[in-house]
């Protein structure tokens, strides 16, 4: 049986700009700058970039995806006051570096010419690609020519720019796009789909497995892994190409920050991480909420990411990673019984049991997603939808709960993700609640709304129609029948002309 949705690596990617440099010299203000946006998180903390973090660009006339990587932040041989992170970092450099068309080295004009550029210059230099050196924080006229100092670093000509005012990024980006590559190679034509980008974002608590589920899925170590709670920071964009109905499709997934409890989250750039995780889930169309397969069920700050995702009416697919740990003691069906009973509201969204670490399972959850993706593109007809709801009337009578029974006079979809139907009645009040949940279930159990929630809205009808035509031409103004009739009238207007 062939798989429902493959994941796969693009095959024609686009030309690559990256941001190099060592800690705390502004590559993620130019990162931003260039954008337009304020993509990643920028803070006078060292360190606080981590991941690659890749935005897509077309600029003078050029496809084109700009990249802004962690600092490098220690010299080769380097062991003592080294931080935990500085390796990792590197390591992701070392991957930007390798699969970048264009470098930008950033360096502190503020601070000057210091040992570590001279190493970060030493090491890209040695990738054989073109590299223009940027001198950032050049905020004065001063600065500007104090920046000649960085030719020391051996490149041809050293570009003065200040993020803060937006001076000499213009002209930067410009001089880096007349770099790039030109021609197939050179992925000019876009992406190698066509239709529109599907968003599928990774939300959870920290420590659930988000990045290694992304890993597992891309099937590289494409964003840092660790037992540290908060390795991620940024919202990180990945694009790939998604294999489904047969055909290529545009996708974005979106690994996020663990989204920790309000009273926990003590710093700054936490706050920031946060925000992104939370902007992630509104533009996303699809979300899978990573929870861990315990016994025990679900935690507190997992119900409360759960109540987000309800309240931001996307798809949804509830990922329960490390089954690995208790399959061996639990059965699927006990974990997933658990799992539901703690989780309340979230019975629309599929259940799908895996293993990060060990790539158990990803099959399965493809399919759920590509179940969900088919129900994002559900349009009900109005015809069938009124069927359906007269015939769940006439089965099971509503209660009275007024002096009238509810009556159902029209049905129509009115929006599609999430699904909103709306529903004339006679009176909204005279609807039970448990009621409009069954008319939910059974619309459920008709059209088979998996992964999506499902919104009811009762508008009383109304009872009287205003004529279009008169809305069209507007009110009109009302004239004396009197003095329309009288010849008075029409001799005097006849002399004012």
């Amino acid at each position: 049986m062939a798989k429902t949705i493959e994941i796969q690596k693009n095959a024609s990617r686009l030309p690559t700009i990256a941001i190099v440099g060592r800690p705390n010299v502004g590559k993620s203000s130019l990162f931003n700058a260039i954008v337009g946006r304020r993509l990643s998180i920028v803070h006078e903390m060292s360190g606080v970039t981590r991941d690659r973090v890749v935005a897509p660009l077309v600029r003078c006339g050029r496809h084109f995806q700009l990249i802004d990587t962690g600092g490098l932040g220690m010299l080769t041989g380097e062991s003592r006051r080294v931080d935990v992170w500085d390796s990792r970092i590197a390591a992701q450099v070392e991957v930007a570096v390798a699969d970048a068309d264009v470098l930008i080295l950033v360096a502190n004009a503020q601070e000057g010419l210091v040992p570590l550029d001279e190493e970060v210059a030493r090491r890209i230099r040695s990738a054989g690609k073109p590299v223009l050196l940027a001198a950032n924080k050049c905020d004065n006229p001063a600065l500007t020519r104090d920046s000649v100092d960085f030719a020391r670093l051996g490149f041809e000509k050293v570009h003065p720019v200040s993020c803060l005012h937006r001076s000499g990024v213009n002209a930067l980006i410009e001089e880096a796009i007349a770099l790039l590559p030109v021609g197939e190679s050179g992925g000019d034509s876009g992406m190698p789909v066509a239709g529109k980008t599907v968003n599928i974002a990774v939300v959870g608590r920290p420590n659930v497995g988000k990045s290694s589920l992304v890993n597992a899925l891309l099937g590289e170590e494409r964003v840092m892994t660790s037992d540290v709670a908060g390795t991620t920071r940024d919202a990180i964009d990945i694009d790939f190409t998604l294999r489904y109905r047969g055909e290529n499709r545009p996708a974005v997934l979106v690994d996020t920050a663990g989204l920790r409890r309000t009273g926990k989250v003590d710093t700054v750039v936490e706050y920031f991480s946060v925000m992104r995780a939370k902007t992630a889930i509104e533009r996303a169309d699809l979300v899978l909420f990573v929870v861990e397969a315990n016994p025990d069920g679900v935690t507190a700050q997992d119900r409360k990411i759960s109540s987000m995702i309800q309240k931001s009416g996307k798809g949804c697919v509830v990922v329960a990673n490390k089954f690995d740990l208790w399959k061996s003691e639990f059965k699927v069906r006990q974990l997933q019984e658990e799992l539901r009973s703690t989780l309340p509201g979230m019975g629309y969204a599929p259940v799908v049991f895996v293993s990060a670490r060990d790539r158990s399972n990803l099959d399965g959850l493809l399919d759920q997603v590509a179940e969900v993706m088919e129900q994002l593109e559900l349009k009900i007809p109005t015809g069938v939808l009124n069927r359906v709801l007269a015939d769940a009337f006439e089965t099971n009578t509503p209660p009275v709960i007024t002096r009238t029974p509810l009556k159902l006079y029209y049905a129509s979809m009115v929006g599609a993700m999430p699904p909103k139907v709306l529903l004339f009645v006679n009176n909204p009040k005279n609807c039970a609640d448990h009621y409009l949940a069954f008319l939910k279930n059974k619309l459920r159990a008709a059209f088979d709304l998996t992964g999506l929630p499902l919104e009811l809205e009762l508008r009383e009808r109304p009872k009287k129609v205003e004529s279009i035509r008169r809305e069209a031409s507007g009110p009109r103004r009302s004239v004396s029948r009197k003095r329309a009739a009288s010849p008075k009238a029409g001799k005097d207007s006849g002399k004012r002309k």
